[in-house]
């Protein structure tokens, strides 16, 4: 299982770095990846924070990543729920991934936080 980190996926997304986006992309095309959430959640915060790109391009950028190279997660159906709850509800990814694994398998979500408390139910 090959592992790539927040910067072969930043660089190949926001193609900022000509010669790291084709490094990215060359790594990408070696064959399958694996996308632990944690990198996926650095993703997130990178694209967000400091490059400023709206949640929805976000959402729809990863899913449109996921979909179309040869990657593994921990979990497909949480990981695509969280990106629609990132993209639909306003919080954060992390949180949202707890959403997701609420919603998908089942599991009992404990917080002090309302947003993702409401979101649980």
């Amino acid at each position: 299982m090959r592992i790539v980190d927040a910067n072969i996926i930043l660089r190949y997304l926001l193609d900022d770095d000509p010669l790291l986006a084709s490094q990215a992309a060359c790594i990408l095309e070696k064959g399958a990846v694996h996308l632990p959430f944690e990198v996926l959640a650095e993703v997130v915060y990178v694209m967000q924070g400091v490059y400023g790109v709206p949640r929805e391009k976000i959402g729809s950028t990863l899913e449109l990543f996921i979909a179309s190279h040869d990657v593994s997660t921990n979990n497909r159906p949480v990981l695509l729920e969280a990106l629609k709850l990132y993209t639909d509800k306003g919080i954060d990814f992390v949180d949202s991934l707890l959403c997701a694994y609420h919603r998908v398998d089942r599991h009992e979500i404990e917080t002090f936080d309302k947003k993702l408390g409401k979101c649980c139910k």
